[in-house]
């Protein structure tokens, strides 16, 4: 395996636009979108957690009519989103650490951007996440659903660690957080690079009470 890159900053430094290349049309991401645009306010604010290269998610909601700002803890995605979607804000920031004020965003969507957290703090980023949203508004949250803690695995070539829930537990994850989950979608995804395995991915929606 190659050397291990501890963060994920330095893992999307490294992968840049060969992530969008290989993933970058997810159908369960699409899913998660599409039902955002039916159901957002016109105009809606919308925070995209580990925006990677904008494309599909920033770019879409933005040509929709929604004002998009995306963090992520990659600088070179950063760069790559500003110059893909510039009708969209992008800040590199880590989750963990971003603030932002109490019920501003109307929704907030989340995209594989957890493997990398610990359980702990997956929890917490869910807590803070349900701070911020609007009475009402909408989360969606896509992740690869796995009884896993802190497993190495290869990724595009390079060696990381990683975390995640079976799906039941990640749900109740989101209902403790303070959410209600209004539905889930589990589906196979099979990237196009070869030597790329087949994932389980799976969207959960939910929405602040109010």
């Amino acid at each position: 395996m190659s050397e291990e890159l501890t963060t994920a900053a330095e893992l999307f430094d490294a992968i840049g636009a060969g992530y969008e290349e290989a993933f970058g049309r997810r159908p369960v991401v699409d899913a998660a979108v599409r039902e955002l645009i039916e159901v957002l306010p016109p105009s809606a604010r919308v925070l995209d957690i580990g925006s990677g290269t904008g494309r599909p998610a920033a770019a879409e909601l933005v040509a929709a009519g929604h004002r998009v700002t995306g963090i992520d803890v990659s600088a070179e995605m950063v760069r790559i989103a500003r110059e893909q979607v510039p009708g969209a804000e992008f800040v590199q920031a880590d989750v963990r650490e971003w603030e932002t004020s109490p019920g501003s965003w109307d929704a907030v969507c989340a995209f594989f951007s957890f493997v990398q957290l610990s359980r702990a703090e997956t929890e917490r980023v869910l807590g803070r996440i349900a701070g911020w949203l609007a009475p009402g508004g909408r989360f969606a949250l896509v992740t690869v659903p796995a009884d896993i803690e802190n497993v190495p695995i290869e990724f595009l070539g390079h060696s990381i660690r990683v975390t995640s829930f079976p799906v039941d537990a990640l749900v109740e994850r989101v209902r403790a957080a303070g959410l209600e989950v209004t539905g889930t979608r589990e589906e196979t995804f099979e990237p196009e690079t070869p030597g790329t395995e087949p994932e389980e991915h799976v969207l959960i929606s939910a929405r602040k009470p109010g």
